[in-house]
């Protein structure tokens, strides 16, 4: 009984206070409400009331009524229920807290929410279980630890040195001096997300000051590991702020500094347990070819995900490690999707497209849908694997402008089969109008350049 999972917990935690129950919308924010502990059971037992459209607000938390939720309907309520085994604690929470993931239902009919991400994507998902495969699925974000003062045009400054004072100029990448430097709240970042049964392990520093990537391992369900991006994102500002600091995952927060990704490590499991791409399980690469191409068949369809607003689209130019193709290779970081060094069962795409800041529910469902095309209709990519710096021009096919992402989302017709045409469509409208509300008031450089 679900009811059994908040005793077990108050038992081990006497203390706890208050339960959130929280759910992630279009933007990746995190949403929800929070309960006095007396109330957990009626929690667990009765759900948690909100508006139904809630995620499909965008990022100023405006509503666009997208095919007429959240207005033309009269806003109705949805009922959102504890997923099991997602009940945690809060570590940075100033009261003992505990958080658990919810999942919204139509009351009454008890349907699911068909427009909450992670239903979006676990539709994808659901489509392997026709090709009896199982998708592993780890994920890898980049972020900047930044002041939590900002500039003269509200613009980010970089963090200081816990060990110096002063603000970061080191663009060292893997340096070990500055891991020493921030050990301090990468180790409790690092612990934060132990405590909510987030697998984040291998950290690193990146290639501009004050960027680092944190690694989340492995696991055999597309939306847990979704879940986990989520979460770490969400450890990763609460505790920096505990330490004196910010964080963003904006792809793109410096104009002159490396942008940060969300890069997603993919295989499958055949019903007998072994990797597919395993060149012991197939020997040919046949069903690695179906994937790439399945891949390049929708990233230009798919763009709008990977990066869901005008900055991230500042992340792709030549040149910097970022696909501007739908180029393939091995051991290859120009490409947009990549075969690392490992081989046997730990062969892999990384696909390297995403944005720090794009929806991890939403880019995955785009990536499980290319792959689902390829391998299902056995497609052959339209080039070979890429050897050197695929990076040197962009490909004028692909739409790497916000606009052109968008225009192209009414013609995705693959990624409507997948994630739902409605779903497309609300996307679509939302994103749209948050562009043309961003573009609304005058930009600081207009003021520079115009005035």
């Amino acid at each position: 009984m679900p009811q059994d999972e908040i005793k077990r917990y108050l038992q081990d935690h006497p203390e706890t206070k208050y339960i959130d129950g929280l759910l992630f919308d279009m933007c990746g924010f995190a949403l929800g409400k929070r309960y006095p502990i007396r109330d957990a059971a009626k929690l667990y037992k009765d759900g948690l009331t909100m508006c139904a459209a809630v995620t499909l607000l965008d990022a100023t938390g405006n509503t666009s009524d997208p095919n007429g939720f959240g207005v033309s309907d009269g806003d109705p309520d949805a009922l959102a229920f504890p997923i099991p085994g997602t009940l945690s604690t809060v570590p940075w929470a100033t009261e003992p807290t505990a958080q658990v993931l919810m999942s919204m239902r139509r009351p009454g009919s008890g349907d699911i929410v068909p427009f909450e991400p992670r239903q979006v994507l676990q539709r994808v998902a659901d489509r392997f279980k026709e090709l009896n495969l199982t998708p592993v699925v780890a994920l890898e974000l980049e972020f900047y630890l930044i002041d939590l003062e900002r500039d003269a045009e509200g613009g980010p400054l970089p963090v200081r040195s816990p060990a110096t004072g002063r603000r970061m100029d080191s663009k060292k990448v893997y340096s070990m001096d500055t891991l020493d430097e921030f050990s301090d709240v990468l180790g409790a970042i690092t612990d934060a997300c132990a405590a909510q049964g987030v697998p984040a392990s291998v950290a690193s520093t990146e290639f501009a000051p004050g960027q680092f990537e944190l690694n989340l391992n492995h696991v055999a369900d597309p939306i847990q590991a979704a879940d986990h991006a989520c979460l770490l994102r969400r450890c990763v500002k609460s505790v920096a702020r505990q330490y004196g600091m910010d964080a963003t995952f904006l792809s793109k927060p410096y104009a002159e500094e490396s942008g940060s990704g969300l890069h997603i490590h993919i295989s499958f499991l055949d019903s007998d347990g072994r990797n597919i791409f395993d060149e012991s399980v197939d020997s040919q690469e046949t069903r690695m070819r179906h994937a790439m191409a399945g891949l390049q068949a929708t990233m230009g369809q798919s763009m709008a995900f990977f990066a869901p607003n005008l900055n991230a689209f500042r992340r792709f130019e030549p040149n910097l490690f970022v696909p501007v193709t739908t180029d393939w290779g091995y051991d290859n970081r120009s490409v947009a999707f990549r075969i690392p060094s490992g081989r046997g069962p730990a062969k892999r795409i990384e696909h390297r497209v995403a944005g720090a800041d794009a929806n991890p529910y939403l880019t995955l469902a785009c990536v499980l849908a290319g792959l689902h095309h390829g391998l299902s209709r056995k497609l052959e990519p339209v080039s070979p694997p890429r050897d050197g710096n695929a990076g040197e021009e962009v490909d004028p096919a692909l739409p790497l402008t916000i606009w052109r992402a968008l225009d192209a989302l009414p013609q995705a017709e693959i990624l409507k089969e997948y994630l739902g045409a409605d779903y497309v469509d609300i996307y679509h409208t939302v994103k749209s109008n948050e562009f043309l509300d961003l573009l609304s008031a005058p930009l600081p450089r207009e003021m520079q350049w115009y005035l």
